[in-house]
């Protein structure tokens, strides 16, 4: 039942302990880091289904070439791409629809087919096949069944759907599994200082990215626990019927949440027992003096990221 703690998504690993000791990309320069994480958030944007496929590639890559031990990154990476999958594989059966034909806004008779020389075909006027796969038969009567059909536009939603879910998840998971919650505090203070002359609080939304960070081990620990409660009473989910299963879901997220409101309670009591003083960014993180080479090269190549997107980012 200890399967939860196995699963390190969205909390860092220290590297003490020699976990992530030898990962260049723990070293990596946070701000570098977390521009990189907002560009696979933003380059699938109207991009077509190769790029949204190189990017998983490229998560992939990095992914295996980061340092960090496999135990750390299998289990989650497995269940992900199980996720994606199934999301995708079901984005492309179901039926995707379509508006009505529109009308002809040209007469047809302006179509004129050159004739070619003696002896060459007829020139085609039919293009690429809109279904790509047609499986099982049609069965007529009350319970008419149509054949199985995943069109263009449907494969296109499923990959789109099974790529933007691994892209957000994954490369979320990368930075938080790498990146401490000072550091990541610290690099949204840095990224945001222009906005304090127009009177953002940014000290305040640091605060808060640091808070909801802190809770994220909590949510999982409350889970846990309510999931072997269930575990230990040898509750049978197929003996109870989908009504009491149904019931008893409800209840434990009803449990859930009132535990995760309470630990909240606790911690604002805590806070405000302590005077509701925080620390400013500038004394979270201290920055390197001077970039390293690994930040320098994943600067240059965010430029070749964002250069082949404006480029290629369509097809």
């Amino acid at each position: 039942m200890d399967w939860l703690r196995q699963l390190p998504i969205g909390q860092y690993v220290e590297s003490g302990d020699g976990e992530g000791g030898g990962s260049w990309l723990s070293r990596l320069d946070p701000r570098v880091k977390l521009v990189w994480t907002v560009a696979f958030l933003v380059t699938p944007i109207l991009a077509g289904p190769l790029w949204r496929l190189a990017l998983v590639g490229l998560l992939l890559l990095i992914t295996a070439l980061s340092g960090l031990p496999l135990r750390l990154w299998r289990r989650s990476l497995t269940l992900l791409i199980a996720l994606a999958l199934l999301v995708g594989l079901l984005a492309a059966l179901l039926p995707a629809g379509g508006g009505p034909s529109a009308s002809l806004q040209r007469p047809p008779g302006e179509l004129r087919l050159a004739p070619g020389p003696p002896g060459d075909p007829a020139p085609s006027r039919a293009g690429l096949s809109w279904e790509l796969v047609r499986w099982g038969p049609v069965k007529a009567g009350p319970l008419a069944v149509g054949p199985l059909v995943i069109t263009r536009r449907s494969a296109e939603l499923g990959i789109n759907g099974a790529t933007l879910l691994f892209t957000v998840i994954h490369s979320a998971n990368l930075l938080l599994l790498t990146t401490t919650p000072e550091e990541l505090v610290w690099t949204m203070a840095w990224w945001l200082r222009p906005f304090r002359a127009l009177g953002w609080p940014v000290e305040r939304l640091g605060f808060t990215l640091l808070l909801s960070l802190r809770f994220l081990p909590l949510v999982q620990e409350e889970l846990q626990n309510l999931l072997r409660s269930i575990a230990t009473r040898a509750v049978s989910l197929r003996r109870l019927g989908w009504k009491a299963s149904l019931a008893l879901v409800l209840a434990v997220g009803e449990r859930l949440l009132a535990n995760v409101l309470l630990r909240a309670e606790q911690g604002a009591e805590a806070l405000m027992a302590r005077g509701g003083q925080w620390l400013p960014p500038e004394r979270l993180h201290q920055p390197a003096a001077t970039p390293t080479a690994a930040s320098l090269a994943a600067v240059v190549g965010l430029l070749i990221l964002l250069a082949l997107r404006w480029k290629v980012g369509a097809l």
